[in-house]
């Protein structure tokens, strides 16, 4: 199956979301900080990416005080790659973690599958956990990207057996239903008001190719030609007053 990264040194493409995002997050650590992983999951990069580099960029176990992964799904508690793991039984109760205790907040794919009700208890708990000037950090779909069009367009049943066939790669344990809530500037900025907000949009190299070469060089040229917002992920960089 054809990976384009495996062209490249280090098995990282020159356009890689994830080294974007988690080294602009690298940046920000400090040793005595405190992490969390919200939505954690079971932490599959850790078993499935082949570059080392970008498993490292990922790794924050070692870089920080604790780095802990949360999850709505008790699978989060197998997860390898976190100081300790707590899963949420209730979607929306409080976390048992002491106000103002947290010095970045991580949501890496999170957003686009929380519903309303989802991310007035994420806004909440991410103002009560943040330190004053702590970080929320979050990477997702563009609201107009045209992977996420095409998921409005089409039935949620419907999902499991698109992603089959446009990401071959990805297993059935890591799809989840989606809502697109908070994945524009302006709903970024309404949900998190009063919040200094550094995010951005970043197009990475097209994720969705089918595993084809061909499929992919004609996603690459429509990535370099089409507005940022049709093909890009917002990452979200918000700083608690």
């Amino acid at each position: 199956m054809f990976n384009s990264n495996d062209r490249f040194l280090g098995s990282y493409n020159s356009l890689d979301g994830t080294v974007e995002f988690y080294g602009r997050i690298k940046s920000l650590l400090q040793p005595d900080f405190k992490v969390l992983d919200y939505g954690a999951g079971r932490g599959q990069w850790f078993f499935e990416d082949a570059s080392k580099y970008r498993r490292s960029l990922r790794d924050l176990k070692t870089d920080v005080k604790e780095f802990i992964g949360v999850d709505v799904s008790p699978v989060v508690l197998t997860n390898p790659i976190t100081s300790r793991n707590l899963h949420q039984e209730q979607p929306h109760g409080s976390l048992p973690l002491e106000a103002e205790s947290i010095d970045i907040i991580i949501c890496d794919y999170v957003l686009e599958h929380l519903s309303v009700a989802d991310l007035e208890f994420l806004r909440r708990e991410a103002q009560r956990l943040l330190k004053p000037g702590g970080f929320f950090c979050a990477r997702t779909p563009h609201y107009w990207n045209c992977v996420c069009v095409g998921a409005r367009l089409v039935r949620q049943s419907l999902h499991s057996g698109a992603l089959r066939l446009f990401q071959p790669e990805r297993k059935p344990e890591d799809i989840f239903p989606t809502q697109y809530r908070c994945n524009t500037h302006r709903q970024v900025s309404q949900w998190f008001a009063g919040w200094s907000n550094y995010s951005y949009t970043y197009v990475p190299e097209p994720g969705y190719c089918m595993g084809n070469r061909y499929v992919f060089a004609l996603l690459s040229l429509v990535h370099r030609l089409a507005p940022s917002g049709l093909t890009g992920n917002l990452f979200v960089f918000l700083q608690k007053p």
